[in-house]
């Protein structure tokens, strides 16, 4: 698994902020200024992740797919738990629904959503990768209008999708009512100490959010932003996804860069208080 860089509660976001702004100040340069202390997570079984990955049920189309999405170290990096209840934002035709399911368990829980406006293009895909996955419930919701109690959510995932905010679909559905309640929805569901793990196509520094519905990239300080204006703290980085062949311009479904987009991986946690 390559590098994680980790962010105690105590010391990010303004502290970091502020480090920084002071560096002149210290007589230091920018790269002698100390690493954020680590912050413990617990532990995730690793013989259980694998026996999640390499389960034989699963389709080979999946597995086709595990080196480009890296399922066994993003589980690791969620330090996702069995028993756990699980809310898969954007979960498409379920690739990581299948893996999330055998991993938690029947102790376990997993909502499978996805928007009203997906249906156009996933047909029954959801349907049928639900079939014998007895911990799994689909939600048909809007990004801010999660059809589930306050606090019902151990973690959230949002996996290749924030850019989808301001993404409008060919047959014109939205699929948020307004973009600036999705992240505040997001923490409602969330447990107090809950985390939500963000992936996303990266956009280069400083691109507007209607990227997200051009070329389905998005500037990674915007969902940090985003996440910590709604009160989530910034916990964890990977670079897990990290391409530095890509130019961060072309539309990820563009075939030259199709599968091989630099990607961010983050985690936030919700405050206990």
């Amino acid at each position: 698994m390559k590098s994680i860089k980790l962010v105690s509660v105590i010391a990010m976001g303004a502290a970091l902020a502020a480090c920084a702004s002071n560096t002149n100040d210290a007589g230091l340069a920018p790269a002698d200024v100390p690493e954020p202390p680590m912050l413990d997570a617990p532990a995730v079984d690793l013989a259980r992740v694998n026996a999640a990955v390499v389960n034989p049920e699963r389709p080979e189309t999946d597995v086709e797919r595990d080196e480009m999405r890296k399922p066994g170290a993003v589980i690791e990096f969620m330090a996702l738990q069995p028993g756990d209840t699980l809310v898969e934002m954007e979960a498409g035709g379920g690739y990581f629904t299948e893996i999330f399911s055998a991993y938690l368990g029947d102790e376990g829980k997993l909502y499978m959503q996805n928007p009203a406006a997906f249906d156009a293009f996933l047909g029954d895909a959801a349907e049928v990768r639900m079939e014998g996955l007895e911990n799994v419930e689909y939600l048909k919701a809007d990004f801010d209008a999660l059809t589930l109690e306050d606090e019902t959510a151990d973690v959230v995932t949002w996996f290749q999708g924030p850019h989808e905010l301001w993404y409008t679909p060919e047959s014109g559905a939205k699929l948020v009512s307004n973009p600036d309640n999705a992240f505040p929805e997001i923490v409602r569901i969330l447990k107090p100490g809950g985390t939500f793990v963000v992936v996303d196509h990266t956009a280069p520094a400083g691109s507007p959010a209607s990227t997200g519905g051009d070329t389905h990239r998005i500037d990674p300080q915007i969902v940090r932003d985003l996440a910590m204006e709604a009160g989530l703290v910034l916990v964890a980085e990977s670079d897990l996804y990290d391409n530095p062949d890509d130019d961060l311009t072309a539309n990820v479904f563009d075939e030259k860069v199709r599968g091989m987009t630099d990607q961010f991986l983050m985690k936030f946690e919700k405050p206990d208080a």
